[in-house]
């Protein structure tokens, strides 16, 4: 029993020997690729600086979806304030006619009464012996200058609407030429941006303003790096 427990001792221990890993020889070489570290750096600061392009533009990109959808809103929200403010008028002007025909009916009554007793107070009038004046001429000139009365109030009238529309015409004019102006300023600003940014951007582009983060690749001075 002895000789058999010493044999698998000895069998163990030479499988454990045989297991046991070997050390690993590799002959030495060069690792990194085959591009320099210049180059590496290189590539490194156009792919930040194509990454902050990018990030600018899905910015600029989601702004502009942003004030395209408020500006369609707001015009939205003006079309309907329109379609309101043009049913008031409508109905103003509705209001307006029927204001006028009641007040032509109600003067066309007032003067036919106004000549009915004109016409049954003149035959007394005529008998009159005191009279010095024809009647007929005297309700004529009456008449003529109530009616020349109403016909100046009319214009009087007509002419103060038309100064109202001409005012709210103007303004309608000075708030468009307003909002064109300010999307004309807002235009420029945005280009004046976009071409400082690319200005910027051409310039970091080129060899002598690399400029990596964390550090700057000084390439006048060969491999060194300013931390």
């Amino acid at each position: 029993m002895q000789q058999m427990a010493a044999k698998e001792l000895k069998d163990l221990e030479r499988w454990k020997e045989q297991q046991r890993t070997k050390p690993i020889n590799l002959a030495p070489m060069q690792l990194g690729g085959n591009q320099s570290e210049v180059e590496v750096r290189q590539r490194q600061q156009l792919q930040l600086i194509q990454s902050k392009y990018q990030k600018k533009l899905k910015r600029e990109e989601y702004i502009r979806i942003k004030r395209e959808a408020e500006e369609a809103e707001i015009q939205k929200m003006k079309a309907v304030q329109r379609e309101k403010s043009n049913k008031l008028e409508e109905k103003k002007r509705r209001q307006e006619n029927l204001r006028r025909e009641a007040f032509r009916e109600h003067q066309q009554c007032k003067t036919a009464e106004f000549l009915r007793r004109l016409n049954t107070e003149s035959p007394h009038r005529g008998t009159c012996p005191v009279a010095v004046s024809d009647p007929q001429s005297s309700a004529s000139a009456r008449r003529q200058a109530y009616m020349d009365s109403i016909r100046e109030g009319s214009k009087k009238l007509q002419k103060m609407k038309d100064e109202h529309r001409q005012k709210s015409e103007l303004l309608e004019f000075k708030r468009e030429q307003q909002e064109e102006e300010r999307a004309r300023i807002h235009q420029a600003e945005h280009r004046r941006v976009n071409n400082a940014f690319l200005d910027r951007l051409q310039g970091e582009s080129q060899p002598g303003g690399l400029q990596h983060f964390g550090g700057n690749w000084n390439m006048n001075s060969g491999n060194s790096w300013d931390i």
